[in-house]
């Protein structure tokens, strides 16, 4: 298989042209003409994960490795010292990033992975769920299912009836957002300073955390796909550099 088989399929699954302005989903590293043996799945890149890649294979992520144009290569970066081991190891890369979100992931999390029903996602990130529950239940049912290492969060009501889910981080969406507690990562003081102001609640369901689950939503888009053209895909997981449970217990040990 070549590249351009597979950017193609991708292509009309969640298309490359939905991507916000500021993105750089597509293909990242590589050739269209380049011919692929195996294709790894990840959020993310990081060297530890790319000692285990094969030479001549395809990585699709979701957070494109480079967003703004490199003026010099110097591999003292995250991104280029990244390229760096992709050039050499002969590994192209596709990144579906705003595009998968807007078609694909943040249903998909609201859904597959929190359990929501009547879900309705518009044109932009936001997707809307009507439900019956107090800030309490749905703080408690977010971090579970998530896994959340931290309790980051602001009430404002206590019954909700309307949550807003954006994956990531979406707390630039907060003046659009139409529900009694918005669901989103990175969310900083301001944020919920802003957020308070306009009585909406805020429950920090993390970046990594949100978003790691691009990696089995992708795989099963694409496997069935792979296995008509013999090519095998595997998911590889990138590690969150934020370490909560460590902090927690130093914090302890004071």
């Amino acid at each position: 298989m070549i590249i351009k088989d597979l950017y193609n399929f991708l292509d009309e699954i969640s298309p490359f042209a939905l991507q916000e302005k500021w993105d750089n989903s597509g293909l990242v590293v590589g050739n269209m003409n380049d011919k692929i043996i195996r294709v790894y799945i990840s959020l993310d890149l990081d060297a530890k994960m790319l000692k285990n890649i094969e030479p001549n294979s395809l990585i699709i992520t979701h957070h494109p490795l480079i967003f703004s144009p490199l003026k010099t290569i110097n591999y003292d970066s995250y991104s280029t010292k990244i390229l760096k081991k992709l050039i050499k190891k002969n590994i192209a890369l596709i990144s579906m990033h705003t595009n998968i979100d807007k078609t694909h992931l943040n249903k998909y999390v609201a859904s597959e992975i929190l359990g929501f029903e009547n879900i309705e996602c518009d044109e932009d990130f936001i997707c809307y769920i009507n439900t019956n529950m107090n800030f309490k239940e749905l703080k408690k049912l977010v971090q579970n299912k998530l896994n959340l290492q931290f309790d980051k969060s602001v009430k404002c009501k206590k019954d909700i009836k309307k949550i807003a889910l954006t994956t990531g981080a979406g707390m630039s969406l907060i003046s659009s957002i139409d529900a009694d507690c918005f669901l989103t990562g990175d969310i900083k003081y301001h944020d919920a300073m802003e957020a308070k102001e306009r009585n909406i609640g805020l429950i920090d369901i993390g970046h990594y955390e949100s978003e790691q689950h691009f990696s089995p939503l992708m795989m099963g888009l694409i496997e069935k796909y792979l296995k008509k053209n013999e090519i095998k895909a595997i998911i590889t997981a990138s590690q969150n550099p934020f370490d909560y449970k460590k902090m927690k217990k130093e914090k302890e040990k004071i």
